[in-house]
């Protein structure tokens, strides 16, 4: 609940900002830079290093990379049938096909199956949600960002140049060496980090645009449409259904699909000018609504 307040909170005083005079247009890239330089590899370095992996903990790892290929798959096929330009294609990919684990997922994940689901949470958030936003993620965001003269040399560039994925490889080299940071180190790296949160949603409240020139509603409903609705049934359908994985593991992956879009997504698509627009709108609009989603999943699968 606290999140939630947090969220429409950070939200609300974004969208204020924004409409007094003087204040700059370029804050949301400041912030931005910010997040992506100083807070996300503070948090890579914090949590990933104390990461224990096991053969058993691949569900929840690998959850975020399938409902990623599913909205991969989802929009090109979508392209084919209605008019989609390169920029809403990539917004859409990298917003609908990535959840909001750590922020909205992890308060949830403790609430319904204590503080397992919480460990397994910053597991999928860490390994999985984490490394697609900066590998895959950032693959799409330069293919669609520049198709015209796409180059996987360039994309290579793009992603080992991405300060979190660079921090990701360090620390992970670190975990598999057992190497902890001392206490002071990891108080630094979590007063550094400490800021994401509100960081990240100042910066999407600051460019929240609801006028109705601003809005493709067409292309915010398939994006909606793929991440509360599509996206948990995809995971439904594979992890307990196919696997029978009706543990509370499956079901917290099933949840884990349900979430909203993550804001590091948004704050990727509007660097590399991917709609900016409905870019926020799908974050600004799916975190709520995702609330009512887990109450809707969780419901169901009490009868598997």
């Amino acid at each position: 609940m606290t999140n939630l307040l947090l969220l429409l909170i950070c939200l609300a005083i974004g969208v204020f900002l924004r409409k007094l005079k003087g204040f700059s247009e370029d804050a949301p890239t400041v912030l931005n830079t910010i997040i992506i330089y100083i807070c996300l590899p503070a948090l890579t370095f914090l949590n990933t290093t104390e990461i224990h992996f096991s053969r058993n903990l691949l569900l929840p790892v690998l959850m975020p990379y399938i409902i990623y290929v599913g909205s991969f798959i989802f929009f090109n096929l979508l392209a084919t049938f209605i008019k989609i330009d390169d920029n809403t294609k990539g917004a859409l990919i990298l917003t609908a096909g990535i959840s909001s684990i750590s922020f909205v997922g992890f308060p949830i994940f403790e609430v319904l199956f204590g503080k397992e689901g919480l460990q397994y949470g910053i597991l999928m958030s860490q390994a999985g949600s984490f490394v697609v936003c900066g590998t895959l993620g950032i693959f799409t965001a330069s293919y669609y960002s520049s198709s015209a003269d796409f180059s996987f040399g360039r994309v290579a560039i793009n992603i080992f140049k991405f300060p979190p994925f660079v921090a990701f490889c360090l620390a992970l080299i670190l975990n598999l060496t057992n190497y902890h940071f001392p206490v002071w180190g990891q108080q630094i790296l979590d007063k550094l980090g400490n800021p994401f949160s509100f960081l990240a949603l100042l910066s999407i409240g600051l460019q929240i645009n609801f006028n109705k020139s601003q809005l493709d509603l067409k292309a915010l409903f398939f994006g909606l449409f793929y991440k509360l609705f599509i996206a948990p049934l995809l995971i439904f359908i594979i992890y307990m259904l196919i696997l029978g994985e009706y543990s509370a593991l499956g079901k917290l992956c099933v949840i884990g699909a349900t979430l909203g879009s993550m804001n590091t997504a948004t704050i990727i698509a509007v660097t590399y000018k991917l709609n900016p627009s409905l870019a926020t709108q799908m974050v600004s609009i799916s975190i709520p609504l995702s609330l009512l989603n887990v109450c809707i999943w969780y419901g169901l699968m009490l009868y598997f």
